[in-house]
């Protein structure tokens, strides 16, 4: 029965042949298998550990060791594969803290390739699946020490980890694009600069009724994903109507070569219906900018943007049916590979919907929230109490030397791993006190009770702008001003956004420098003198300063697209 179990929970994955257990191959070098367990009843459906122990044993002898990526804990106390672990925790259906990515790939190459290493050793990464965490994983190993290309080192995780016809290994979008990123980083010297990052605005076209907008990033050295600012419909700009023939969304103080984001162009008015669920045509959102009344400063260049749409229920109950979300990280964004570690200091990440990640790692997002989005970035100047947060060069330990580890989560929490995943599914969810602020967000008129005069108080807290971000109030039908935005926020009372404490996430961290932002470029040049011979001058050239005079929601023309 046990064995029947595991077989089904395993679905689409290869089962080894000897072992009868779920895992593979990768390489004769990687082994890749779902999260083994001690506790019952996931040893039942999951590999028991004793068994996986019991494999690697008389496999490898003592030449085996776990890399394990479970922020849920693993299953199992470290005691029950003598301690032969070594930990890197992040959440599951996510790409990793890209500062780990150095401390993961060398520590499999102390293992495998370090002094006095048995060549008959082999890692064995794990996850929940053994999928998503893993290949991100093996992959990134494979490209940056072994010289695999990404189409390859994706390729052989797919083979041998997957049956036929059964997708992708690494197929959740934003993990494929961090193994992109690792690809990046190896060409070019393995140099990574984590700073902190203000998320100006976000700017989106052909946005629904009841979308959240949440600005989400790192904390716990990867082990946790914070929100650290949720938009509501007091922070939005909608940029709609007859101005879509002519307006365009912005990239505010970017350079010319930086993508604005169109609102009226061939591609958005092919999506001005679409189809719903049950059979009918929805049409096309708002073109809308969301702009915070604070600054959102995250602690790391690794940004999240996480959409949830939801339609209003009744007796306290609303109907969520979209989710979807997308992680980027703005030192590759900002080009910091190709410039030496000098990234730029400010620019735009734009993104379609039907490339967004969705539920649970899977291709399923529900109906469709919106056409596509931009986010805006720069480099914090200030974090908490004001001072400004230095750089952090990061670069991989070099050979020979100790290469730091995560702490571990309490490997228990695993029997409860389930409980967080499932507020982000689609269907019905509780109301809760702040939903009607943050699901109308994009809505263009309220629901429900509403004060007197309720045809004009959906547009209470939308602020009206000309083309040259000009403030102006609207009249009524007598003449009389409505209060602007700020009035409104202050009487209905919106809750301040206060800048996040910097995060201390100095335990476990890779060789990091903290040098000021103006002398990265520096610091960075002596590091890397032979790349810099010959064609730095063209390439530091490239970076560029965060104005201080920058203007969110400044209107670009056509021609600087």
């Amino acid at each position: 029965m046990a064995s029947l179990l595991r077989q089904i929970v395993a679905g689409p994955r290869q089962k080894h042949p000897e072992a009868g257990l779920d895992l593979c191959y990768v390489t004769d070098k990687i082994i890749a298998t779902s999260g083994p367990s001690s506790t019952f009843p996931q040893r039942a459906y999951r590999n028991p550990t004793d068994a996986l122990v019991k494999f690697l044993d008389y496999k490898h002898d003592t030449n085996w060791a776990i890399w394990e990526f479970r922020a849920e804990g693993t299953g199992y106390p470290d005691s029950e594969v003598y301690g032969r672990i070594k930990h890197y925790p992040w959440p599951d259906h996510h790409p990793p803290p890209f500062a780990l990515v150095p401390n993961i790939v060398a520590s499999m190459r102390e293992w495998l390739k370090g002094p006095d290493t048995n060549p008959g050793r082999v890692v064995v990464v794990h996850c929940k699946a053994g999928k998503g965490r893993s290949g991100t994983a093996a992959c990134s190993y494979l490209i940056s020490e072994d010289g695999w290309t990404v189409e390859d080192a994706l390729f052989r995780f797919t083979t041998r980890r997957m049956r036929s016809g059964f997708g992708a290994g690494v197929s959740i979008p934003s993990q494929l694009r961090w193994v992109r990123y690792v690809d990046r980083w190896t060409k070019h010297q393995k140099i990574y600069v984590e700073r902190q990052i203000e998320v100006v605005e976000i700017q989106i076209r052909g946005l629904r009724d009841g979308v959240k907008v949440a600005v989400e990033g790192f904390v716990d050295q990867g082990r946790t994903i914070k929100s650290f600012h949720t938009f509501n419909r007091f922070e939005r700009v909608i940029v709609d109507g007859e101005q879509q023939d002519s307006t365009r969304l912005v990239s505010p103080n970017l350079s010319a070569s930086s993508p604005s984001l169109p609102i009226s162009d061939s591609k958005f008015r092919s999506e001005e219906t679409q189809r719903t669920s049950s059979g009918g045509l929805e049409a096309a959102g708002s073109a809308v900018i969301f702009h915070p009344a604070q600054p959102i400063i995250l602690p790391t260049n690794d940004i999240r943007i996480n959409l949830e749409r939801r339609n209003k229920a009744t007796y306290g109950w609303t109907m969520v049916t979209s989710v979807a979300h997308v992680w980027f990280n703005a030192f590759f964004e900002g080009q910091g590979p190709e410039n030496h570690g000098i990234a730029a200091t400010d620019g735009v990440f734009e993104i379609a919907w039907d490339v967004m990640d969705g539920i649970k790692g899977s291709a399923r997002r529900g109906t469709r929230a919106l056409d596509r989005l931009a986010v805006v970035w720069r480099v914090a100047d200030t974090v908490g109490n004001g001072k400004p947060e230095l750089p952090q060069i990061i670069t991989e330990p070099k050979e020979g030397e100790p290469v730091p580890e995560s702490k571990a989560a309490d490997w228990k929490s695993a029997e409860h791993s389930n409980l967080a995943a499932i507020s982000q599914d689609l269907g019905l969810r509780t109301a809760t006190p702040v939903s009607p602020n943050v699901s109308k967000a994009s809505s263009r008129r309220g629901s429900g009770t509403s004060p007197p005069h309720s045809e004009k108080h959906h547009l209470l807290g939308v602020k009206a702008r000309g083309p040259s971000r000009e403030e102006f109030v609207s009249q009524g039908d007598e003449g009389e001003c409505h209060p602007t935005v700020t009035a409104a926020e202050q009487d209905l009372g919106i809750p301040e956004v206060k800048s996040p404490e910097p995060i201390d996430d100095s335990e476990g961290s890779t060789k990091i420098k903290d040098v000021g932002l103006g002398n990265v470029a520096s610091v960075v040049g002596e590091m890397q003198k032979p790349c810099r011979e010959g064609n730095s001058d063209s390439k530091l050239g490239q970076a560029k300063e965060s104005s201080k005079d920058h203007v969110p929601g400044q209107l670009l023309k056509e021609d600087e697209r």
